[in-house]
C-alpha cells in the first residue's frame, strides 16, 4: 500500500468526508422542519438539536465504498480488496443502519434492540469472513473452525454495536471516540498488510471526521441509534476481515466497563446523565450508574466538553495499546 495506493486511499478519504460536511448544512434544518429532535439533555435548556444525522455520516460512508468497489471493478491494478468481504461489510452496515433508523423512529423495546443487531451479521457469516484461527494473547494460536463463522461473528458485531450505542448521549463523545478507533484500527490494518480492513476504516474515518463538525459541542446534530449502532458495527466488521480481533477487544475496552457498570444496575432507560449545574456535570447521589457518571463522581463535576475529551482520549490510549500490540508480535 506504498506509492500511488496512498493516492487512492486519499480518494476514498475525501469523498467518504465531503458527502457529508456538505449534505449536513441541508439535512440539520430539514431535520428540525420534519420535527426530528431530541433533547440536548445537559444544557441548561435542554434545547432541541436534529436528531438521526447517523443517516449522513452512513451516506459518506456508503460512498467512499462505493468507489472502492469501483476502482477495484474498472481499475483492478490500483487496489487489491476483496470484493466479497467489502460487500459483505457494506450489507452488514446498511442492515444495522436500517435497525438503528426503526430504533430511532418507533423506540424498540432493549430487549429486542440487544438482539436484533444479530441479524445483521449474517452477511458475513454468509461469506465467511476473517480466518478462523486467531492469535490468543498468553495461549497462542487457536483455529475456531466452523464456530468463528457461526458464533464468534455475530457476537462481535452484535456485542460492539450494542456496546457503541450504550457509550453514548453526551455532544462529540460517539463520534469522537468513533475517530480514534478507526485512526488505530487503520494503523493496524496498514502494518498487517489488511488492505480491505484498511479501506473500509478511511471510509469510516473520512465520514465520522465530517460529522465531527457538526456533532462537536455544541451540537448542530445529535447522530442518533443508526449512528452509534453503526459505528460499532463498522469497528467490529473491519477488525473480523482484517484478522486483527484482538485490536477489536482492546479498543472495546471503555466500551465494555461501561456495558458492566449499566450491567450491574439493570440498563437503566433513565437517570443515566449527569446532573447539571452552573456550567458543570454532576453524579447523581445514587451512585453512578454508567462510565460518564463514574468519571463525574471521580472528578466530583465536570463540564460536557472535558468528559467527553476524557473519553476520547481514553479510546486514544487503548487504540495505541493495539497498535504496539501489534508492533510487538
Amino acid at each position: 500500500m506504498k506509492g500511488y495506493k496512498n493516492g487512492v486511499a486519499l480518494l476514498i478519504f475525501l469523498i467518504s468526508f465531503g458527502v457529508p460536511f456538505f449534505i449536513f448544512p441541508k439535512v440539520i434544518p430539514q431535520l428540525e422542519k420534519s420535527k426530528i429532535v431530541g433533547k440536548d439533555l445537559h444544557k441548561p435548556d435542554q434545547t432541541k438539536v436534529a436528531e438521526m444525522g447517523g443517516l449522513v455520516t452512513i451516506s459518506g460512508f456508503v460512498a467512499g465504498i462505493i468507489v472502492v468497489i469501483a476502482l477495484k471493478t474498472f481499475f483492478n491494478h490500483l487496489i487489491s480488496v476483496n470484493l466479497i468481504s467489502i460487500l459483505g461489510v457494506l450489507s452488514t452496515i446498511l442492515l444495522i443502519a436500517l435497525i438503528g433508523i426503526v430504533d430511532d423512529l418507533i423506540l424498540l423495546k432493549k430487549s429486542v434492540k440487544a438482539i436484533i443487531p444479530l441479524f445483521a451479521s449474517f452477511p458475513l457469516v454468509a461469506i465467511k469472513a476473517g480466518h478462523t484461527a486467531m492469535n490468543v494473547p498468553f495461549v497462542g494460536q487457536i483455529d475456531f473452525g466452523i464456530l468463528y463463522s457461526l458464533i464468534l461473528v455475530p457476537a462481535g458485531i452484535t456485542g460492539a454495536a450494542n456496546a457503541a450505542n450504550m457509550l453514548a448521549g453526551f455532544n462529540g463523545l460517539e463520534v469522537g471516540m468513533g475517530i480514534a478507533a478507526t485512526v488505530c484500527l487503520a494503523v493496524i490494518a496498514y502494518l498487517t498488510g489488511a488492505v480491505t480492513s484498511f479501506f473500509v476504516l478511511i471510509a469510516a474515518l473520512g465520514a465520522l471526521i465530517a460529522t465531527f463538525k457538526y456533532n462537536w459541542y455544541p451540537a448542530r446534530v445529535l447522530i442518533g441509534d443508526v449512528g452509534t449502532l453503526s459505528i460499532g458495527a463498522i469497528v467490529a466488521s473491519s477488525v473480523i476481515i482484517g484478522n486483527f480481533e484482538v485490536a477489536g477487544v482492546i479498543i472495546i475496552i471503555p466500551y465494555a466497563v461501561d456495558f458492566v457498570l449499566k450491567a450491574i444496575n439493570h440498563f437503566p432507560s433513565k437517570g443515566w446523565e449527569g446532573i447539571y449545574n452552573n456550567g458543570k456535570l454532576y453524579c447523581p447521589e445514587s451512585g453512578p450508574v454508567g462510565f460518564c457518571q463514574l468519571i463525574m463522581k471521580i472528578t466530583g463535576g465536570i463540564t460536557e466538553r472535558k468528559l467527553v475529551l476524557v473519553f476520547i482520549g481514553m479510546e486514544a490510549i487503548f487504540g495505541i495499546i493495539a497498535v504496539l500490540f501489534y508492533l510487538k508480535i
